[in-house]
């Protein structure tokens, strides 16, 4: 599914101002900083210089973005913006066999005013349209772990430190 035609879908929930867009190159800072503030909290408990924290968490930005760019070549890249300011990402992949939810976050600023809870409604929705199950890969002390399993994701098993959890299709009432 091509950017264009999943973004009246994913948007149809939206929060007012809240809109999403195509990832460009241009975004790459903003994504590398976003990577960034989503691992904070982890490398708080690092002791290392700052600018050691901060070689890693480009290095580990880039790595995740040429992984992204490598396995999900199909994958639809988009900015979440909030009344115009770049606020988050949104990557997922949609095949004949299911859809990936690869990566939702959110800037803290942004986190906890319904964005991703509706952006997460509307993709099930059009994976019960499609007749397809939802998989992710998720940190399960991540505060989204629990949002996903409020919406019918259950672990199908642990991958290193991720959960995979999975919601099959035809779960929204």
């Amino acid at each position: 599914m091509s950017p264009p035609a999943i973004l009246p879908v994913l948007a149809q929930r939206l929060p007012p101002g809240v809109t999403l867009r195509p990832r460009a190159d241009s975004d790459l800072d903003f994504l590398a900083g976003l990577y960034a503030s989503v691992r904070e909290d982890e490398l708080r408990q690092v002791d290392w210089p700052p600018e050691h924290k901060l070689a890693f968490l480009h290095d580990q930005f880039s790595k995740q973005h040429a992984h992204y760019l490598e396995h999900y070549p199909r994958a639809v890249w988009l900015v979440i913006e909030c009344e115009g300011a770049a606020a988050g990402r949104l990557y997922l992949e949609q095949t004949q066999a299911e859809i990936r939810l690869m990566e939702v976050s959110l800037l803290p600023q942004y986190r906890n005013r319904g964005i991703g809870s509706a952006l997460l409604e509307s993709l099930l929705e059009h994976a019960d349209r499609a007749g397809l199950p939802v998989s992710l890969h998720v940190e399960p002390f991540n505060p989204a772990f629990r949002l996903y399993e409020r919406a019918g994701f259950s672990t199908l098993e642990t991958r290193g430190v991720y959960c995979f959890m999975q919601r099959p299709a035809g779960r929204l009432s």
